[in-house]
């Protein structure tokens, strides 16, 4: 497996090669695109995969009610959210992008045992986004209601560094994360002015898979939207986080189970 890595400086993450070597994944200053690009990648409106129907608005909702608790405690079980699901070693281990913003204000650290090798985890990862899979979370939250796939869709399994992962229907070089860098199926940086997320897939017995996100972000205080960064972080981020995760591993484990002979 080769690394991809993008070709202008701004600082480096160490990652992990094909059999074991280290490999520089070299990260990049925010993309200048032109307003089409934004439409690389994506599925158009209506899509089947991410139609939206009144069941599905109806199932959403239900799962933002179910989350609302841990919405209102996250502030005060701060320490333990951050980790969730994470062993101490993970929490501790040095993840491609943590170079990016070693000030961040928020740091997490979630993991996930998936019983699947990680090539089958992988395609889930690519075809995240806005108007692409969604998140596998709380669709009402985090897609526009557009529901979140419950397949592999080919059309979005060509992951290139540069490419767009937005959140919004219009996205910007701020509000968007872009692909830095990446070893299929390894590992996947994903990153933003102020944030950077990255995602190890870590081969376990038995053809599973551990799955750990780390995500860092910097509190920009002279930025005038700065309070709704931190509201995301610190409120909405560990339930979404942890339905995300969630979300994955039961897709990746359906779709082994059904197309296993």
């Amino acid at each position: 497996m080769k690394a991809v890595r993008m070709s202008t400086p701004w600082q480096q993450t160490r990652g992990h090669g094909a059999a074991g070597s280290r490999t520089d994944a070299v990260t990049s200053t925010a993309l200048r695109r032109e307003p089409e690009d934004l439409l690389e990648g994506i599925l158009p409106p209506g899509h089947p995969a991410t139609a939206i129907t009144p069941a599905a608005l109806a199932r959403q909702i239900g799962l933002v009610l179910v989350d609302l608790p841990l919405l209102l405690i996250a502030p005060l079980r701060r320490r333990r959210h951050r980790t969730w699901g994470a062993i101490q070693e993970e929490v501790a281990a040095a993840m491609p992008g943590d170079a990016l913003f070693p000030r961040a204000q928020y740091r997490s650290t979630r993991a996930i045992t998936i019983s699947v090798p990680p090539e089958e985890v992988w395609p889930w990862l690519v075809q995240v986004g806005y108007r692409r899979g969604g998140w596998y979370a709380d669709d009402l939250l985090d897609n526009f209601a557009r529901p979140s796939a419950r397949d592999i869709i080919p059309q979005l399994q060509d992951l290139h560094v540069g490419q767009w992962l937005a959140w919004v229907p219009w996205p910007s070089e701020r509000s968007a994360f872009v692909v830095d860098s990446f070893v299929a199926p390894e590992w996947l940086l994903w990153r933003s002015p102020n944030r950077s997320w990255a995602w190890r897939l870590v081969p376990l017995d038995g053809g599973r898979t551990r799955l750990i996100s780390r995500l860092n972000t910097v509190y920009e205080w002279s930025r005038p939207l700065v309070l709704g960064t931190v509201l995301l972080m610190e409120v909405g981020d560990f339930a979404m986080m942890r339905r995300m995760l969630r979300g994955i591993r039961k897709r990746a484990e359906t779709r082994h189970r059904r197309l296993s002979p």
